[in-house]
């Protein structure tokens, strides 16, 4: 079987997605996981196409160098994948790659000249980059022959106007590259390919997609480009998370380090570990739980997290010059029906109506036939994304 292997490396999980090639790229993976726990007792989980679920420990050797846990886990992954498709032929790998800076606005075919630049923007993604380098890296010590893609988080947003990318700093660190980036753009991508089936000449208009999960942000689009995003410098900028703030005065962390001593590595754990709906409910950080908790706390951080939502669509429709269809993905946006229903109830000044059985359903059109404004839920498919650019790119 001729295959394109998909990775998407963090600091302890290598998730994988194997996507068979037979004349044309399979829209399905053949197996598709993770290896997680990476640094501490790591296992593999896995599922084939069938729905047949695998859970076995991995073997990595003893060593605190991230870079060997990760070409050990990528070894045992890749004896695994062997193992089930003793035919198998990695024709390429794919990576998500969260930082492309300015210079990538498309995937790219990695060489040694292009890993040199990536490395660059480690201080712009210091939590997602390097990562993302380790498995390019532990796939060219493993299989150096396998052509290597990179695909960028951030390359979709890069036809937003100049003034949408900036920050109102001296011009000499917009120069050194603080601007707005923009994140998530793989998912944006996926779900922007799929709006003309869905929408027809409304998916040339102003569209607001919301990508919602443990990660958050929104996307506007105009003529089927980026034109805004709620993401910025960072992914802990704009909408409330998981564990990440969002949008925060910066004059909170100027008292923070002023009043309570806290220094960057402090203030780095609680803008991305310890807040967002954790740290509002003091009870978790997954919906589900919250949705099905009586606690005050719990409802207070739902309330929050649906109102911070609803005022980022109304930025994004101006942004966007207009809205004719708002677009719920992710974990929680494909999945959380009272989540769509809290969020689009405060919507209503903008003409939108939902059709409360069809949410239930999870429908792809959730609004009323009478609703201006068109509501949608679409199932994303980033790592689709990555093997189709991957499949371009190599010439597969």
């Amino acid at each position: 079987m001729k295959a394109i292997l998909v990775l998407n490396a963090g600091s302890s999980s290598l998730k994988f997605a194997l996507f068979p090639i037979n004349g044309t790229l399979s829209g399905e993976p053949a197996l598709s996981g993770q290896v997680e726990g990476i640094g501490a007792g790591p296992r593999l989980l896995a599922k084939d196409a069938s729905g047949k679920r695998y859970n076995e420990p991995v073997s990595v050797v003893n060593s605190d160098d991230q870079q060997a846990q990760h070409r050990a886990s990528l070894a045992h992954l890749f004896g695994w994948l062997q193992g089930h498709n003793p035919d198998l032929e990695i024709m390429a790998a794919g990576h998500r790659v969260v930082h492309g800076g300015d210079l990538y606005s498309a995937p790219v075919r990695v060489d040694d000249a292009i890993l040199a630049q990536l490395d660059e923007f480690l201080p712009l993604a210091p939590l997602h980059q390097p990562h993302n380098l380790r498995a390019i890296r532990a796939v060219a010590s493993l299989m150096p022959d396998v052509p290597q893609v990179a695909c960028f988080d951030t390359a979709f947003h890069r036809t937003q106007p100049p003034l949408a990318q900036m920050f109102a700093l001296p011009r000499a660190l917009s120069a050194e590259g603080i601007k707005r980036y923009g994140f998530h753009g793989l998912s944006y991508e996926y779900v922007n390919r799929r709006l003309p089936a869905l929408l027809g000449e409304k998916a040339s208009g102003g569209i607001v997609v919301a990508h919602l999960g443990n990660g958050s942000s929104m996307c506007a689009l105009r003529n089927g480009q980026s034109v805004a995003s709620s993401m910025g410098f960072t992914a802990v900028d704009g909408l409330m998370m998981g564990t990440r703030t969002g949008n925060l005065d910066p004059g909170v962390l100027l008292y923070l380090m002023e009043q309570k001593g806290m220094d960057a590595k402090a203030l780095t754990n609680l803008l991305y570990k310890q807040s967002g709906l954790l740290g509002v409910s003091g009870i978790s950080q997954d919906m589900r739980e919250l949705l099905g908790s009586d606690a005050p706390e719990a409802h207070e951080a739902v309330e929050l997290y649906c109102y911070r939502a609803a005022r980022e669509i109304g930025s994004l429709a101006a942004a966007a010059g207009g809205i004719e269809a708002l677009v719920f993905t992710g974990g929680i946006g494909e999945h959380a029906a009272s989540v769509r229903a809290r969020i689009v109830e405060q919507c209503a000044w903008l003409g939108a109506s939902l059709d409360a059985s069809a949410n239930e359903r999870h429908d792809t059109i959730v609004s009323r036939p009478e609703s201006r404004l068109t509501v949608l839920t679409v199932a994303t498919n980033e790592e689709w994304m990555i093997a189709e650019h991957t499949s371009e790119i190599v010439g597969l």
